[in-house]
């Protein structure tokens, strides 16, 4: 019986390439560097915010401490202030999330967002539907390392078998392995159903309600 369900957010629920690939190319021409076409954030992502502007630069071969500094800077600002510009849920997310708390099971957020972006987010797009929010936080690892992932069952009150892990990357899927936990793959995120299947994923879905017939049935 699943009494928990720990959801990725960017890819999983909700779209943010549109921002993500905006604040990036912010960041990036205001210091002269080239802009990166946005479907190609679908692959600089999910690593954490340090990695992705890491991967920013490498891909204008400038990956410098100075401009990792900067630009890191530059792309926090842009997001903060903005953090919800061109973000929406994916199709079928909110009915499913009601439909899972209607049927008592918990669930969570855990993303390798930053903390105050992702709770903002969150908060804005899902009000209070979510009983935890883990964003990336000093001290803790993140994705794929299954630290957070093993603090928000302890927290929430749910065994690892009781548990299940729902994202749209390998990053997501190796998080759920690692912590013990099953794990959903979701096809309309960034990346492709090989990566899911190759990552471990006990299940696979092209649709939000096929999430809610695997935890239900």
């Amino acid at each position: 019986m699943t009494k928990l369900c720990i959801f990725d957010l960017d890819g999983t629920l909700t779209d943010t390439i549109p921002a993500i690939s905006h604040f990036g190319n912010t960041a990036l021409s205001k210091f002269g560097f080239s802009e990166i076409e946005p479907n190609r954030y679908k692959i600089l992502v999910g690593n954490g915010r340090d990695l992705l502007v890491h991967r920013m630069l490498a891909e204008a071969g400038a990956d410098t401490p100075e401009n990792f500094e900067k630009v890191g800077k530059a792309y926090d600002d842009a997001y903060e202030a903005d953090p919800l510009y061109e973000t929406k849920p994916y199709d079928g997310i909110i009915e499913l999330l009601d439909k899972l708390k209607e049927s008592g099971i918990k669930i969570a957020v855990l993303t390798n967002k930053p903390d105050n972006v992702a709770q903002d987010v969150v908060k804005l797009f899902f009000g209070d539907r979510f009983d935890l929010v883990f964003g990336q936080r000093a001290g803790v690892k993140i994705k794929p390392d299954p630290e957070a992932a093993l603090l928000i069952a302890k927290e929430l009150c749910a065994d690892i078998s009781e548990t299940v892990f729902i994202g749209d990357t390998y990053v997501d899927i190796s998080t759920g392995k690692n912590a013990g936990m099953r794990s959903i793959g979701v096809l309309w995120g960034f990346r492709d159903e090989e990566e899911l299947r190759n990552a471990g994923a006990d299940y696979i879905v092209s649709r939000a309600d096929e999430i809610s017939d695997i935890i239900l049935k």
